[in-house]
């Protein structure tokens, strides 16, 4: 049995549909929340072959799929697109519910669109870990800001551009307030010089719950020079699973680190990409920015073998880039397979 599911902020619909004959045995309506999940999983027993297809799984059904996956149950993920499409070529008098929703999302996985949807694992928690320490890292950048904007007004010539928590402490304790305006921004600076401590410390812990993730995910990104636990982390979690890019050359266009051909006629140039993933692309630019400042690391030999066959600064480090992202492709791929033949052995 398909139970199709047409999922909404407040209210969730199922359809029960046949597959042979592409027909509506029975509905629900639940609403959002716990207690109606676990009535819609009992309404969903009487059929013990059954296949959950959700429309737009990632999205507004992201909470109902995962609760479903970790209970045992198969989950689709159907776009909505898909179940547009059936909607338009069925004759339906251009009827429009949630409970036809439901059903045509079924119906647009029997025609073969939609694909199974994978538990989280590693890689969602390192995906969060890294945007909360991209969150921490611009919070730590304001409040630095700030600081160099009350210690202006504080110490004559403010304060030097590279402030530390520590060195803001000990500058502070120079300062002798006359007066209410002064005693304020006195205040104010010890108040943010305290924020800043704590900025630092949830980074620190940040990056310490990204090693362990990466070391129990058995990835071995961090033997590559510049790569650390941030940058594993970054890249395992943004990137998922290696293996969704066919060639190293697809995930090189994918972090934007591919150049673009632009031809006509006889005449040929290649151009800077400035699509794809930009943070993937900082991650790669961050890694042979690294090596290239690290005399013995292959990176260094590569970037100075390209800048004396005549290319750029610039050029050079592109070309670097490009190399990096190959690297990176197969060392994931490897790690990968590793992983499926260890989960193989041990079952």
């Amino acid at each position: 049995m398909l139970l199709g599911f047409d999922p909404h902020k407040s209210t969730h619909t199922a359809t029960a549909v046949v597959p042979a004959a592409n027909q509506q045995a029975s509905s629900l309506r639940i609403e959002a929340s716990l207690a109606e999940y676990r009535r819609l999983l009992t309404w969903a027993r009487r059929w013990p072959q059954r296949t959950w297809v959700v429309e737009n799984a990632n999205g507004l059904g992201r909470h109902l799929a995962q609760w479903l996956i970790v209970r045992g149950e198969t989950v689709v993920d159907v776009p909505a697109s898909a179940t547009s499409r059936v909607r338009q070529l069925t004759r339906g008098g251009g009827r429009k519910n949630d409970r036809i929703d439901a059903a045509a999302a079924a119906t647009a996985y029997l025609h073969g669109d939609g694909r199974e949807v994978a538990a989280e694992d590693h890689t969602t928690a390192l995906a969060l870990l890294d945007e909360r320490r991209v969150n921490l890292a611009q919070a730590r950048v304001r409040t630095i800001n700030q600081l160099h904007a009350v210690l202006r007004d504080l110490l004559p010539g403010g304060a030097p551009a590279q402030l530390s928590a520590d060195q803001a402490a000990s500058l502070l304790r120079t300062v002798r307030p006359v007066g209410d305006v002064e005693q304020v921004r006195k205040e104010l600076a010890r108040d943010l010089v305290a924020e800043i401590w704590m900025l630092d410390k949830q980074l620190a812990e940040n990056a310490a719950r990204m090693e362990k993730l990466v070391d129990a995910s058995g990835s071995t990104l961090m033997s590559t020079p510049g790569i650390g636990p941030v940058m594993a982390g970054r890249l395992v979690g943004r990137v998922r699973r290696a293996s969704r890019f066919a060639t190293a050359a697809a995930f090189a266009n994918y972090t934007g680190v591919a150049p673009i051909e632009i031809a006509s006629a006889d005449r040929a140039r290649h151009r800077l990409s400035r699509s794809g993933d930009r943070q993937l692309n900082s991650v790669l630019h961050t890694i042979a920015v690294i090596q290239i400042r690290m005399p013995n690391s292959p990176g260094h030999a590569y970037y100075q073998r390209k800048l004396s066959e005549g290319k750029t600064p610039k050029e050079a480090k592109r070309c670097l880039k490009r190399r990096l992202a190959d690297h990176v492709w197969r060392i994931m791929i490897a790690d990968e397979r590793k992983t499926k033949r260890h989960s193989a052995q041990a079952t």
